[in-house]
């Protein structure tokens, strides 16, 4: 019989629980014996969640207190070695994530093209790997106390390798394929031991374009693992197998999951490819969006799949894992009713798997009150009048001049005369700390505690105190702060039309770094400007250029839940405008250094080549809109971080701001050699600070990182900035980490 599956469920709690545990933990508030308590605790919650919501086949393993992809390195033994002489496994485990004061963190980077960060794993010539942890086993034993059986999660082989970075030169990652898989083998052969019937392994790279070196990892690791596994749900997401289809048909596993909502066109050639013993898994409801789906539509879908493989070969499950919805929408009291009732979060996608299971398992009328729901809401989104904006859509069709108005050379000439900064000019990337009494005045004022003028006073202090810290350590560009924003893209989303706003929408970014992404339910216009307040007033208060923050139209669109009743195309040229009109209200106000951050704009690339093409050309000119009109004396920077940029150099090139800031601390400048490379022609600031571990880079250690920066760049062309916003760490160690940095610029200048 047809059965409902899910592949994995959101880790963080309804209320933020790991969060504020792993904080805790990190501050010594609670120990670890606590910590795993709290872990425990939600994991029993959200079984329990979903076998009552009708999930036959019930994740575990899919729980991490930092990166599922981290945990596998952890089980693996992969240990990096400047963290083994750490002996106890949960202090090495953070010390891997964030750092130590003598040991920098692992490279974080963006898992496929999601805004969910893992920790990417370290491979040396020689590696040895052993079975380090039984944390896939102990939870599987945990649920099945509870009375409920669960089929655990693993990241595939090939993908954990593939994912990896190499830190021997001429080393590639898939040669130590043969070290890697004994130790799959010993914890699948454990995993059948203790009577598991599943297990679900993750090659999501079988949605890339994979090499020849690949395609054969694939075969031979599947061929090593099947006799001594349970039996294997091999799953893929994110898009289309495509030239991949028969290859991941043809691996030895027992089952096939496919993602039909990013690509149902693919169903017809898995149904002709997939053996007639293995079990196919539909992901037919969108496990990376917040619409409800319409259930009559994927209905459709499932019932495709059964006339061909029939009942007993056929799941039905989300597209991917639940990890990137929020928890349940039942806690949004507050949403507009008639826009919450075309959304669902993950409990509510597990309510649609099981009514599309029952209807193919009794008949649609068995499941009829889910499906009528699922109608109405549909018609209701079709015929809603607060969707469409006929003058938004027209001037986002009108066309609109791309180029600034002079070639960089003459820019930089003008900008050099305007501002007269030193050699390697100093800088920060936006946010200060959001301390404890930040976010307790913002929560005030929220909730009609405080008026608006004592709040704005409170906000005026913070401000003009980040000013005068800023000027007594030395920084040559300053910022304001931005201690009126809760978050990069809410805070612009808020003042947007066409956005609405969740209360308890969380997902998580890494670690207990969580976000709540707007939602983007129709046409984006700016009724009226956004930062000019708070920039214009900290530029009052000091002699020193005041740079402009916004965030720019692409990373908006990704880090927002998006509409899907048009292109995202369309909607980011709408948000292009919109940050234009801002733009220009910044200039008008004296701001000469304006910011527009575009950290998405990598992971925006589509999984396959063929598509990067009319992605980037969107992408790119939607920043281009929002900069184009601004003077030459008008300095246009933007912000990168946490991606590879090796293959969309020319793109970035073409965006044309005159400086780019990106992460490079992690990878000791590695990231810089693309720009190198290229010869990028504008100016650059490659991040010597690593803002994402709690730690204080020493000046020699900035300093060395600047030298390798300026072997391929010219001096003249180099910024000295950390890697991104200060906004998670306190001020005594940004305080005494932008000490180093200025002295370290000094240093350089002499």
């Amino acid at each position: 019989m047809t059965r409902s599956a899910n592949l994995g469920f959101p880790r963080i709690g309804l209320h933020r629980e790991l969060k504020k545990s792993l904080e805790a933990y990190w501050k010594g508030a609670i120990d670890a014996g606590a910590l795993d308590a709290s872990g425990k605790a939600l994991r029993a919650r959200h079984w329990q969640l979903q076998r009552d919501a009708g999930i036959e086949v019930i994740p575990s393993n899919d729980f991490s207190f930092y990166d599922h992809v981290l945990d596998m390195t952890a089980t693996l033994g992969a240990i990096p070695p400047r963290f083994e002489s750490l002996a106890d496994p949960t202090e090495r485990y953070f010390a891997m994530a964030r750092g130590t004061a003598a040991a920098p963190a692992m490279e974080m980077t963006k898992w496929f093209d999601t805004n969910y960060h893992y920790i990417v794993p370290e491979l040396h010539r020689g590696q040895q790997f052993r079975l380090a942890s039984n944390k896939a086993v102990d939870e599987v034993l945990e649920a099945r106390a509870l009375g409920i059986e669960t089929r655990p999660v693993l990241v595939g082989p090939v993908t954990w390798l593939s994912l990896a970075k190499a830190k021997d030169d001429g080393l590639d990652p898939l040669t130590l394929l043969d070290a890697v898989l004994p130790v799959y083998a010993e914890l699948l052969g454990t995993l059948k031991a203790i009577g598991t019937d599943w297990v679900q392994i993750d090659e999501p790279i079988l949605a890339l374009d994979l090499s020849a070196a690949q395609r054969a990892a694939l075969r031979h690791a599947y061929e090593v693992l099947q006799p001594v596994a349970p039996r294997i749900m091999l799953t893929s997401y994110f898009g289309a197998l495509g030239d991949n289809t028969e290859l991941a048909a043809g691996l030895r596993v027992a089952g096939l999951h496919i993602d039909l909502v990013r690509a149902p066109e693919q169903l017809p050639a898995v149904l002709k490819a997939l053996p007639a013993d293995k079990l196919l898994s539909v992901g037919v409801i969108d496990g990376r969006n917040i619409w409800r789906a319409d259930l009559d539509r994927q209905l459709a879908l499932v019932n495709k799949a059964w006339d061909s493989v029939g009942p007993d070969r056929l799941e039905v499950a989300p597209s991917c894992s639940l990890l990137h919805s929020p928890v349940d929408l039942e806690a949004e009291t507050e949403l507009d009713p008639e826009l919450r009732s075309w959304l669902a979060f993950a409990t509510q996608k597990l309510s649609e798997v099981s009514a599309l299971t029952l209807a193919m398992q009794k008949g649609r009328p068995a499941a009829k009150a889910a499906f009528e729901a699922s109608a109405a809401a549909a018609l209701s989104h079709r015929q809603s009048p607060r969707i469409h904006r006929a003058e938004v859509k027209g001037r986002a069709a009108a066309s609109l001049p791309l180029n600034r108005a002079s070639p960089f050379a003459i820019r930089r000439a003008a900008q050099r005369q305007r501002f007269g900064l030193p050699a390697f000019p100093t800088t920060t990337i936006g946010s200060f700390p959001q301390t404890q009494e930040v976010r307790k005045q913002r929560a005030a004022f929220k909730h009609g505690q405080i008026d608006a003028a004592t709040y704005e006073r409170f906000l005026e202090a913070e401000t003009e105190r980040a000013v005068r810290i800023q000027e007594r350590i030395g920084l040559d560009v300053l910022v304001h702060g931005e201690f009126e924003r809760n978050d990069m893209v809410e805070y612009f989303g808020e003042q947007l039309d066409g956005f609405a706003f969740t209360k308890n929408g969380w997902v998580q970014s890494y670690g207990s770094r969580c976000v709540k992404p707007p939602v983007i339910y129709g046409d984006v216009s700016r009724p009226q400007a956004m930062t000019v307040r708070w920039s214009a007033y900290a530029a009052s208060l000091t002699d020193k250029p005041m740079k402009g923050m916004l965030t720019g139209p692409v990373t908006i669109l990704q880090w927002s839940f998006v509409r899907v009743d048009q292109p995202r195309a369309e909607t980011c040229r709408q948000i292009a405008l919109a940050i234009r009109d801002e733009v220009l209200d910044l200039e008008a106000a004296g701001i000469g250094i304006i910011q527009i951050d575009e950290p998405a704009l990598r992971e925006g690339l589509p999984l396959r080549r063929s598509d990067w093409q009319e992605y980037l050309r969107w992408a790119v000119d939607c920043f281009r809109i929002t900069a184009s009109a601004v003077a030459d004396a008008t300095q246009v920077h933007t912000h990168m971080c946490y991606a590879e940029f090796n293959d969309i150099m020319p793109s970035i090139a073409e965006m044309d701001a005159d400086v780019i800031s990106i992460e490079t601390s992690r990878s000791a400048m590695e990231l810089l050699e693309a720009f190198r490379d290229f010869r990028y022609p504008n100016e650059i600031g490659p991040g010597v600070w690593d803002i994402h571990a709690p730690r204080v880079p020493s000046q020699p250690e900035m300093l060395a990182l600047l030298r390798k920066a300026a072997e391929g760049i010219p001096g003249e062309q180099l910024w000295v900035n950390p890697d991104c916003g200060l906004k998670t760490r306190n001020w005594p160690e940004v305080e005494a980490s932008l000490q180093n940095l200025v002295e370290t610029a000094r240093q350089l200048r002499a």
